[in-house]
């Protein structure tokens, strides 16, 4: 499996997707003009997840950015961001967050999160890591 592409993705979803420069996040889902705009200037790990969170408040449907749609755009970034097995191999080597973040091209916030849920599930991506 190739590793997620959100600019990718988001094209075939037919999302346009620019980059401004805003302060108050790090993007905005505007569902009624179908367009993610992202925060300019951000560091690539930064813009990748940035991205998949606000392709996942597109794909989910959201409308609006209440707590519990941005905890389902945090998952659906993470468990897009993230391969499994990738995640596996990684974690047998270093029990490190930030290590573990920086080699799978993610946020920490996006790896705490890819592992809560897996620990959730009864998943196992090595030990107590988070």
């Amino acid at each position: 499996m190739g590793r997620y592409d959100p600019y990718e993705h988001a094209a075939q979803l037919g999302i346009d997707v620019i980059h401004r420069p805003i302060r108050s996040a790090n993007g905005f889902w505007y569902p009624d003009h179908n367009l993610i705009v992202i925060r300019s200037g951000m560091r690539a790990v930064h813009d990748r997840s940035a991205l998949a969170h606000e392709i996942g408040h597109a794909d989910l449907g959201h409308r609006d950015d209440r707590p519990k749609h941005e905890v389902q755009a945090d998952r659906y970034a993470a468990l897009h961001l993230i391969d499994d097995e990738e995640a596996a191999e990684i974690c047998a080597w270093t029990q490190d967050p930030a290590k573990i973040a920086a080699e799978l091209g993610v946020s920490g916030k996006l790896w705490r999160v890819w592992w809560n849920v897996r620990r959730q599930a009864g998943g196992d991506a090595g030990e107590s890591v988070a």
